[in-house]
């Protein structure tokens, strides 16, 4: 690579403003600098790159777009591993489950959530996101409520079902969402915070449920675990209508929301046609199915992040493990597994971050596998120590990079959103799908809490995940050197980005609609950095 010639574009002069105002002093710059340099480290690393208006913009966009998936997330896992809770706080004895009933009510779920993946992402391309996801939470609220009330296994099957319905659309349409405004610099962090609510929700969830158990056991009738419904349910109804109040929809034509002005919004549109990714993904006809089968994403992508996915079974067997020991109360089992909440948690946000900052999503989530090894390993051998398998059962909690899978994913497809929006809910609808049937095979409940065939079998899946994700950075490397990726941003023009031609009567201002003079419009150097990412991955020189 060239160290005489810079690969980004030259900067122009700022045009002089009309606008009379006192020049800032050497000490305000200073701060600015130093304000700039700490937010450059600590989030994105090019934010002394980017003009003040796109940092207002990011900065309306995360406190919209983070708080409602957060919220959304943190109640959808927190209502998906109730049942869990519930179980081992008295749910088992009042329904008489004595066999497999808790491995088929955790496999009914599972096959609902993934038989839901691919058309509720499909449903939010013709539907808003923001009123699809909000009536989708408010429903799976009301279901939650309807478990605190059954009598028998049939009517928990039942409504375990139905909730995985209403849930299924919450996690690929966020991601997808996030993937529609945010560019390679910006996606992972923001998708590691989304999906560390999960690890928040199953945290929280157990210490709601020792609370629950200990202040609200017997309350007018009602046994602990049914308060733990009822209390799920209340926390999930609300942040369902904040999602309708609050949440964009894509920085589609027609759709911006009230707390956007439209130079924004048109800047929003231009960050994401830079970097050649679109949220127009048009409709699932025979033209595009055929365009996405003859591409290798469909056919390596799914079944990696399948493999990955199999590969963190085993953190969630470990109350089933702690109860077993008879070592613990049921306020103990309960909070104990909240550590490997904490630990996953710590290692989504770090991954997230990492990939960000290094732009290797690759080689974090290598880094990760490689980790996960070990816990995976001790439990795959089960070994006579009590303290070794325990500490095994919390350090599963690093190897989560669904992230950074996904933010790799998006960008691997972001020619195409179509694809990108099939991918992502293909590759999680895969997941759950095999896990609804595989679980049952490996993890049978009456083999707890060693599980013979499901620790090995978990341990062979994360080695696999490991050499498919190998395969994936093999191809994906040979793609940018065949140019595959062509819309590289620094051939977009920098001037005035609206042309004439493309405005037309009636359509919603676009950037550079002012006639401002070229210096006056904030350059985007966040995609420029992008391309030379690519090209340094690539061995390609940017000089």
């Amino acid at each position: 690579m060239s160290t005489d010639a810079s690969p980004y574009p030259p900067q122009q002069a700022a045009a002089p403003s009309d606008t009379p105002h006192d020049p800032p002093t050497k000490k305000k710059r200073s701060e600015a600098g130093v304000w700039l340099a700490i937010s450059s480290f600590l989030w994105d690393s090019d934010t002394h790159l980017k003009s003040p208006e796109e940092r207002r913009l990011l900065l309306k966009l995360d406190l919209a777009i983070l708080p409602c998936l957060c919220l959304g997330y943190f109640c959808k896992y927190l209502d998906q591993t109730n049942l869990t809770n519930a179980y081992v706080s008295g749910m088992k004895e009042a329904l008489e489950w004595n066999g497999n009933q808790y491995t088929y009510a955790v496999a009914l779920y599972t096959a609902g959530y993934a038989a839901m993946q691919v058309p509720s992402t499909l449903i939010v391309q013709y539907i808003r996101p923001s009123l699809w996801l909000a009536f989708c939470e408010v429903s799976w609220a009301l279901l939650t409520f309807c478990q605190a009330a059954v009598k028998n296994t049939g009517s928990m099957y039942a409504l375990r079902f139905l909730v995985a319905i209403m849930e299924s659309a919450f996690f690929p349409a966020g991601v997808y969402l996030l993937g529609s405004w945010y560019t390679p610099n910006e996606l992972a962090k923001r998708t590691a915070i989304f999906h560390f609510t999960s690890a928040a929700g199953a945290m929280t969830s157990g210490y709601i449920q020792a609370g629950v158990y200990t202040s609200l056991r017997g309350r007018y009738g009602l046994d602990g675990w049914q308060w733990l419904y009822i209390v799920c349910g209340i926390i999930t109804a609300p942040c369902g209508i904040l999602v309708w109040i609050l949440l964009p929809n894509y920085p589609r034509q027609g759709q911006k929301r009230w707390y956007l002005t439209d130079a924004e919004f048109a800047l929003a549109r231009e960050r994401m046609k830079r970097i050649g990714r679109d949220s127009n993904a048009g409709s699932l006809d025979r033209k595009a199915l055929t365009r996405i089968l003859k591409k290798w994403h469909i056919w390596i992508i799914p079944i990696t992040y399948t493999f990955y996915g199999l590969g963190c079974a085993d953190g969630g067997y470990i109350a089933i493990y702690l109860k077993a020991t008879k070592k613990y109360s049921i306020a103990q089992v309960n909070l104990i597994p909240t550590i490997l909440n904490v630990i996953q948690s710590v290692g989504v946000l770090t991954w997230g971050f990492l990939a960000d900052f290094t732009q290797q999503r690759y080689y974090t989530i290598a880094i990760a596998t490689l980790i996960s090894i070990f816990p995976t390993g001790v439990l795959a051998a089960w070994p006579a120590s009590h303290e070794l398998k325990l500490a095994a059962f919390l350090i599963t909690g690093v190897q989560y990079v669904t992230a950074v899978y996904f933010s790799w994913f998006q960008e691997i497809c972001q020619n195409d959103p179509m694809e990108r929006a099939v991918i992502v809910s293909l590759s999680l609808g895969l997941q759950f799908g095999m896990s609804a049937w595989v679980t049952i095979l490996i993890f049978p409940q009456t083999e707890s809490p060693s599980f013979r065939k499901g620790f090995p079998t978990t341990l062979a899946f994360v080695l696999l995940g490991l050499v498919l994700a190998s395969v994936i950075h093999l191809l994906h490397k040979r793609d940018i050197n065949r140019g595959v990726y062509d819309r590289e941003p620094y051939e977009v023009p920098l001037e005035g980005i609206d042309q004439s031609s493309n405005n037309q009567e009636g359509s919603e201002p676009r950037y550079g609609d002012n006639k401002v003079e070229q210096g006056d419009l904030p350059i985007v150097p966040t995609l420029t950095r992008e391309s030379v990412y690519r090209r340094q991955r690539a061995g390609i020189s940017t000089a």
